[in-house]
Order: C-alpha cells, then structure tokens, then sequence
C-alpha cells in the first residue's frame, strides 16, 4: 500500500463525509478511544542491499483485495450488495445499507507474517457481544424528593446553555461524543451537528429536569472540568434563593396601609405613577386657591420626568454609569410608594432582569442593631436568612446586587463622611454607624447598587463626591391625581362623584399633589359611602382634612426620634404655629434663622422629624445660593397659624389676634371671649386685601366642630367643653356677606359657612 493511501485513512481532514458518518455516529477521528479503525504506525522498509535481486513470486499465497475504508458499513459493490439483499428475507428494500457498529475499536488492523499492513474487519464473537456498555453515572430522581419551586424548564435550559457555552471549542465535542457514546439513545442521528438550543432542548425532551442537571454535571465531571461543574451548581442555588427571596419581598411589600384606617390594601390595586424628575430643590408647590405666591423654584437644569420602573434601569446603569441614587422628596410625596413600587416589579420579574439580587434595607430596620459588632453580609442574612445558601454577595456576570436603603431620614445618627474609619470587606463586623457611612461612600459595597431615599434636609450632610445622581419625587400631577382615585375607589360612579368634588373645591385639588394626602381623603370619603350610602354628599370642609394629615405627619415622628410627651407635643406644636402666624402676618413663606432661634426649635425637628416643613435651595444667581426652610405647603402654614391661635384661646383663654391683655373677669364669660375671637379674626381677615388670612380664618372657625375638636383632644390641657357658637358665628358670617363691604372676599366667606357645617341661605347672600 502506498504512503498517500495509509494517511488518507488515518488523517481525519482526508475523510470522507461518507467515513465520518461511519465513525459510529459522529466519533471524531481523532480521538483514539472513538476510532473504529487503529492504524499502527507503518515499519520501515527493508534494506535489500544496493542491487536487489527480483522477488521470487511464485510460491506467494493469494491475498484478498484489502476492505474499503468504510468497513462499518457492508460492502458497497454489487456482488456484496447483491449478497446482502439475497441474506435479508425480511427486508424487501433493494437499497438497505446495514450498520454495524463495534464495541472494540483497538483491534481492527492485523499484521501478516510479511510485515505488510492489512485491514480485516473484527468479527465480534459471543463474549464480546455480552460484554457490559461503556461505565455511565445513574441518572436516578428519588420519587419521594420535592421539587424545589424553582426549578423550571425555562431555569435548567438556560442554566446548561451557560454553562456549555463557557466550553472552548474543542471541549463541546467532547462533551457531544461522550454524550453520545454514554446515552446513545437520547439521539436518533450523532449530536455533533446540533446546535447549543437543540442539544440541550434535546436532553431536556429525554430527561427529567434534575436528571438533566446530574446528567450534564456528570459528563462535565468526567471531563475534568470541576470549575464549571461548580458554576453550574452556583447558578442552581442562586436560583433557589432568587426564588425565595421574591416570595419573601411579596409577601413584605406587597400591602401598603392606608393612611388613616390602617387598613391594608395590595400595592397594585392602588399604586399610580409618581412624578419624578431628574432634576432636585425644585421647591414646594406654590398653587393656591386665592393667593399669588412667588414662584421659590430656581432650577436651570432641565426636567425630565421618569417612571418608578426606569430608576436603575439598565439603560440608566450603562448610559449613565449609576452606580449609587439619591432620591428625595417632601413627607408624603410618595418615595416609600416608589421602593415598593419597584421591588414588586423586580420580585415578580417584570423588570429590571440586570439585577441579580435586591435587598431592601430599610433604615427603620437597620436601627435595630445598634449597639452590635456586625457585617452586611450578617444584616442581610439576619432579614433574609434564605440568603445564607450562598456562597458570596456581590455583583458577577450573572447580574449586579442592589440594596435599596428606604428612609435615611429615619437614621437618628449624625453621617461623618471624613472622620469615620474606611472599610471595605463587608463581611467583616463593625459599628452600624461605621458600616452605614462605608456603604453610603460606596466604598462597602462597590461592585453593587445602592438606592437611598431621604428627606431633602438629611441629604445635605453628603459630600459632593458621594452620589452620583440625585432625582426628586414630587408627588402627583393633575392626571395621576385622577388615576388614583379611580384606583382607590373600585365603584366606578364613586370615582367619578369624588374627582367632580375635588375639582370643585380647589384648596382640595391642590394638596392632592401629596399622595399621602390623596390617601386621608380617600379614607374619609370612603367613611361617608359607608355611613350614609353612596349617594351621601361629601364634605368640603378642609379643617378636617388637615387635621388628619398632621397626625399621621406627628405619628411618623416616633420612627425617627425619641418619643416625646404630651406636654413637649404640644410645646412644639404651639412654638411651630406661631412661627407661621408670625410669618402668614407679613405675607412671608420662607422661614429665616432667626426664626428658628427665637421659636427655640431647630430645622431638624421640624423638617425632618415632624415632616411640618421641608428645606431647599434657592439659586438666584450661579455662585450664589441659600438654603430656605418653609412648610410643605402654604396652607399647611395657615392651617398651623390658625391652631396656634385656637389652642393660645383653649388652653390659655389668650387671643393671639388681639394684643390687648384681658382680665381674668373676661375669661370667665368664654362664651363670649369665643365670638370676640371669631369676630377679629374675621374683621382681620377682611383688612388684607391679598387674602392672607383666608384660609387661614376658614382653618380657625372650622375647629370648632366637635369632629375636628376630638382629633385636637391629645393638645388640650384641659377637659372643659368649647362652647357651642356655631350658629352665633354663623351669623357673624351671614352679617358680612350682607353688608358687602368687601364683595371680593364674599367667596371667601361662604366657604367659612361650609367650614362651620352650615348653608348661606339665599336671603342672607
């Protein structure tokens, strides 16, 4: 035989495409233990000196004509064709090829006594056909095991294309002919032509899920590739605890409670889009239903709007390269909403597929280890002990890690970004305050995400280096103020009689803005369906409204500051309420220091504890800026103003609107010290022709209701009834719509009789 034809056999890129189905169903030539046929190396040849004599040929035995190098196949001439048709009785197709396949692959070339290569085909005898197949791993699923919940097709088809597409080249046929050699009857035809998908979707129609996962694992194992083994392992784990961490979070976060009832209702039934902007100190509102107040915001910047779902976004992360997000916002503004907003998404996996993991860490909650050596890694499994399954915490290739840090307002503790000691390794233990600057400075967890919500004043302690990027929640727009009610009120006729009522009274419609307090009027609507049916008339009373909003705003108080008594609540009601009376006097809305000097209150107890004010920054020029305090609103300012006034006459018989000093035989009769107060209130009222006490003598009449005087009962410091006067000061209203004096204020003046619960009759307007 000649040198071209022995590497024609034995060179795998000479083969036929006919040889290479022959190699028993995709074995690739060049693998010793899947060749059919083993050519030994040839011999060299014989030194017959320098003048050979002629070969003596006569006594030579005949040899065959050596077998055609499919020998795998029976022979391809039409005598051995012929031959093969005649043998097969049963078989009436003129065209069978017969496969053979060999067990044996190390003993299909023998040696002549010649020295001379000769290809025999090895006929298998019985012992060889009985022989046992090729050691393969049990691939046996216990029955009485249950399924982790987590393990679904979608999960083991993506987790083994991962994991093969992490093998080179040459490693994926070798994983597809040991596959084939192992379970050859998974395949009708060799898996070396098949795709990645069609492999795996293949091995999954075959087998069970957890038979899928042992039996590639096993395969791997066996090519000695453990690492990948391991990652496969880790993907399955990551997945359980990716699972239950979302049951977790929906079940935390899944309810949000109503303001007032405290009534629990499911996040989607209620939520409706916030208004978020890129842009931050854009100010408090400043519409107002009878004033014209400047306008505080000075933002150049330009705005534009986003969706809860858009914060750290994929986009956002590889456009914008966020790493850390400040977003704040004024009490009740909805930021809590939007945490939530965007942790159900994440659980129910409708966004956000980047994010491999998502703790929320709360600070509320975070408080509760003080005091205590302890790691993040420690917090995180304490809160959500299903994480203790893994092995590491922090981002990969698989997704990024975000921990979202709710409520930095309710962190009691002063922030030292330049003082406090570095840490990096958040598995190592330490102080809360330690940790909680680290992670903050992005130095604690750097590979990850970290979203952090304050109030605006407790946000102005981080350095400028610290975040990088700030938005600003600012509540509802007029069109999201709608969607909310149709979401909160499921009769649709209900939703439509409550946002016709808002719309008319326009103080109402105003405040909406403030999702919280969109939710105190929703409580108190619904108490009206409820009591008198659903064609009961609402209230336009605002006074009550009001009242309810502030104790839900002091209730707040108690998650960010030591509790106060009764005594220091209404010390610092009273101290706050005169400031703004002070200010609403000269038609003021910014709140300097030296008010807050002379009140003895400080900016963080009324802007970020009590949530009664809130602070931005006025730019008036590039260089040039100034922190301002006011409240949230300026009728939130009225409406202390007017308590302020109506608790100095019910706890201290004073009349705040009269400098004059009373006798103690004029407090006795308190009576008529009532209408005395209503009297100069309204004759106050009707001096300013700007209307800055109008609101405000709408808030001071309102009290006198016994509704709203039971919500006022915790600030009274004594038990003696308010005189009924509702009808007298109904009177005193009536008496100066008639006179007319001052005919722009008459609106003003029938609202003071809705206020009080009382109609103008049509005489007396």
């Amino acid at each position: 035989m000649e040198d071209t034809e022995i590497e024609t056999i034995s060179t795998p890129s000479g083969s036929s495409s006919f040889e290479e189905g022959v190699s028993a169903g995709g074995r690739s030539a060049s693998n010793e233990d899947d060749d059919i046929y083993y050519v030994p190396e040839r011999r060299p040849s014989l030194d017959l000196g320098p003048d050979p004599t002629p070969m003596d040929t006569s006594s030579w035995w005949h040899v065959e004509q050596a077998a055609p190098p499919a020998l795998s196949y029976t022979s391809m001439n039409s005598e051995g064709f012929h031959k093969s048709v005649e043998m097969d009785d049963e078989d009436d197709s003129s065209t069978r090829v017969h496969l053979e396949r060999t067990d044996s692959y190390s003993s299909c070339y023998s040696l002549d006594s010649d020295d001379c290569e000769k290809r025999t085909h090895k006929v298998r005898n019985k012992e060889e056909d009985i022989s046992e197949p090729p050691e393969r791993p049990e691939l046996i699923r216990d029955p009485n095991e249950i399924r982790h919940p987590s393990l679904t097709v979608g999960f083991t088809f993506k987790a083994i294309c991962k994991t093969l597409a992490k093998l080179s080249e040459l490693d994926l046929r070798r994983f597809k002919a040991t596959l084939w050699r192992r379970y050859p009857e998974s395949f009708n035809t060799p898996p070396q032509g098949m795709d990645m998908v069609d492999l795996v979707d293949r091995l999954l129609e075959c087998y069970d899920l957890e038979v899928s996962l042992q039996l590639t694992k096993a395969l791997l194992e066996e090519m000695r590739l453990h690492q990948l083994v391991r990652y496969l392992e880790d993907l399955r784990i990551k997945n359980e605890v990716r699972f239950e961490l979302s049951m977790t979070l929906k079940r935390k976060y899944g309810d949000v409670q109503e303001a007032m009832q405290g009534e629990k209702k499911a996040l989607d039934s209620v939520f409706t889009n916030l208004y978020i902007t890129t842009t931050w100190d854009n100010g408090p509102n400043t519409q107002h239903e009878v004033r014209q107040l400047e306008n505080l915001n000075t933002n150049r910047k330009p705005e534009k709007p986003l969706s809860c779902t858009e914060i750290l976004s994929l986009d956002m992360i590889q456009s914008e390269r966020v790493r850390s997000l400040m977003t704040v916002g004024m009490p009740g503004t909805g930021k809590t909403m939007a945490v939530q907003k965007l942790i159900q998404e994440w659980a129910a996996e409708r966004t956000h597929p980047h994010i491999s993991f998502l703790f929320p860490l709360p600070f509320r909650e975070l408080n509760a280890f003080e005091g205590s050596e302890i790691s993040l890694v420690d917090i995180i499994n304490t809160l959500y002990p299903e994480t203790k399954k893994l092995k590491k915490l922090a981002s990969d290739d698989e997704g990024k890690v975000m921990l979202v840090c709710d409520g930095l307002d309710e962190y009691p503790h002063k922030l030292d970004f330049y003082n406090t000691e570095l840490r990096c390794d958040h598995t190592q233990p330490t102080s809360l305050n330690v940790l909680v600057v680290n992670l903050l400075r992005g130095r604690l967890f750097y590979n990850g995400i970290i979203w952090v919500t304050s109030r605006p004043l407790k946000s102005r302690s981080f350095p400028g280096d610290v975040l990088h990027e700030v938005f600003e929640v600012r509540g509802f727009n007029d069109t999201q103020k709608e969607e909310y009610f149709k979401k909160r009120f499921e009769d649709p006729a209900q939703a439509d009689r409550v946002i016709t009522h808002l719309n008319s009274c326009k103080t109402l419609h105003i405040m909406c803005h403030l999702p919280l307090f969109c939710s105190v009027l929703s409580g108190v609507f619904q108490h009206v369906f409820s009591e008198r049916g659903s064609e009961a008339e609402l209230p336009r009373s605002i006074t009550h409204a009001y009242t309810q909003l502030l104790r839900v705003l002091l209730h707040g108080r108690s998650c960010r500051a030591p509790p106060r008594t009764s005594e220091e609540e209404r010390d610092f009601l009273m101290k706050l309420g005169k400031v703004a009376f002070t200010l609403l006097e000269k038609a003021q809305v910014k709140i300097s220091k030296s008010y807050w000097k002379d009140s003895g209150l400080t900016t963080e107890e009324a802007v970020i504890n009590s949530g009664l004010c809130t602070e931005f920054i006025l730019e008036q020029y590039i260089m040039l800026q100034e922190r301002v305090q006011c409240f949230i609103h300026s009728t939130m300012q009225e409406y202390m103003a007017a308590l302020y006034v109506f608790l100095s006459f019910r706890n201290h018989g004073k009349n705040a609107l009269d400098n004059a000093k009373k006798t103690k035989i004029s407090r006795i009769f308190k009576a008529q010290s009532v209408m005395e107060l209503y009297k100069s209130a309204v004759e106050k009222s009707l001096l300013y022709e700007d209307g800055r006490l109008d609101i405000f003598l709408r808030f001071l009449l309102g009290m006198a209701l016994n509704a709203n005087q039971e919500l006022l009962q915790p600030y009274f410091t004594s038990s003696v009834k308010w005189p009924s006067v509702i009808e007298d000061a109904a009177t005193l209203i009536r008496k100066s719509i008639r006179e007319n004096v001052h005919p722009d204020r008459k609106a003003n003046l029938q609202h003071c009789l809705e206020e009080l619960g009382v109609e103008a009759s049509v005489s007396a307007v």
